[in-house]
């Protein structure tokens, strides 16, 4: 959640000299979004990071889509996502538009590198493992069930603590953040909100990095991977102070909304960017009128995507899925509880099921690489068992 943060050592007043110990000047760069008018942050530097000693493409990034097709409801196992590579090289995106791509990322290797996102937001999803966010901010530790949202511009790289480790990754050409109805006009989180401040954590502590030698940072902007190389430590910074840097909420932190009769799906925002939203699905209590039907009820995204990425527990409405699954509900078709599931549901009284769900307002794509991982039967597994 963007409040204010300060960290390390900063001047008294912006703008003004910081020098160092030996008498040079520390060097400041404001890092902030929508020109001079969004969120920013001061951040004081050791080296001047304009300075580049080589730059060269990598790669255009490029998404190469399937071809359109009978629209239908979609299912991928992702459970068994080849693992390897570092936390970037591991990604596979299997669903984007021009708002956003959504994938998942099974990293064995630590990253010799660092990475800058320079089109947008990052969320990530930590299903499994454990390991530290390592930005320009400090360190940023996660656990299994965080969410962590890593700012437009910024340089870090992802040190894993665990053998194993497994994300589900929106890269966003957007800010991600807290739902609006959330926040009151000063930006603070209001009684109704399913989590507030205390719940979000920030970067917890600056080490900068004097050393010289030779360091990469690998960038993403103009829809290309670009690779500078530098003579110094990029996480060079003594200090900074700002509304803008990585922060991680646990998903087990968020506190359910529940009621008498089922609750639609925006109780479960969590988050939202630009023509999207991200909901949590958490252990709850069911509805308690004495003639709740707790499933819900089959209800058509006239305008919006519906994807669920199934993390923990059995999903009440749901057969056929497991642990990983990613489902595609496309905008068009009506959808719900599979056959049997309604009358299930009946007289239960709470769920464990853990899940993470998108909706997007403009049609998702699929991404070639992600038949390989489809059921393909998923369109008719509404119809009756025999």
């Amino acid at each position: 959640m963007p409040h204010y943060v300060k960290m390390g050592n900063i001047p008294h007043k912006r703008h003004t000299q910081f020098r160092k110990p030996d008498g040079g000047l520390y060097y400041e760069q404001l890092m902030g979004t929508k020109g001079f008018s969004g969120i920013q942050s001061l951040i004081y530097h050791i080296n001047p990071p304009t300075q580049v000693r080589e730059a060269k493409k990598i790669k255009d990034i490029r998404f190469e889509f399937e071809e359109q097709n009978t629209l239908r409801h979609r299912h991928f196992r992702t459970w068994n996502v080849e693992a390897g590579g570092d936390f970037y090289e591991a990604r596979k995106i299997l669903l984007a538009n021009d708002d956003l791509a959504i994938g998942i990322a099974r990293p064995t290797e630590q990253m010799s590198y660092f990475y800058r996102n320079g089109e947008g937001d990052e969320l990530l999803y930590v299903h499994e493992g454990k390991g530290k966010i390592e930005s320009l901010f400090g360190e940023l530790s996660f656990y299994p069930g965080d969410y962590i949202v890593i700012p437009i511009g910024t340089t870090y790289r992802v040190h894993l603590e665990t053998e194993e480790a497994r994300f589900l990754v929106v890269e966003s050409n957007s800010a991600i953040v807290p739902p609006k109805r959330y926040r009151n006009e000063h930006g603070q989180l209001l009684e109704h909100s399913p989590y507030c401040e205390r719940d979000f954590r920030t970067p917890e502590k600056l080490e900068p990095k004097d050393e010289k030698g030779e360091f990469e940072v690998r960038v993403r902007a103009h829809s290309m991977l670009t690779s500078y190389l530098f003579d110094f430590h990029p996480l060079d910074a003594v200090g900074w102070d700002g509304y803008l840097y990585p922060y991680a909420f646990s998903i087990h932190d968020f506190e359910p909304i529940t009621g008498r009769i089922h609750q639609p799906p925006p109780v479960h925002q969590t988050f939202e960017g630009h023509n999207y939203v991200v909901c949590s699905f958490v252990p709850r209590l069911y509805d308690y009128h004495p003639e709740a039907i707790p499933a819900p009820y089959i209800h058509s995204n006239v305008e919006s995507d519906e994807v669920l990425y199934y993390a923990d527990g059995d999903f009440m409405s749901r057969r056929g899925i497991e642990e990983g699954s990613i489902t595609l509900h496309p905008s068009g078709l009506p959808h719900g509880p599979h056959p049997g599931k309604i009358e299930e549901s009946i007289g239960k009284k709470e769920t464990k099921e853990l899940a993470v769900m998108i909706d997007t307002f403009r049609p998702l794509y699929v991404v070639k690489q992600a038949h390989v991982y489809e059921d393909e039967g998923y369109m008719y597994s509404w119809l009756p068992q025999e």
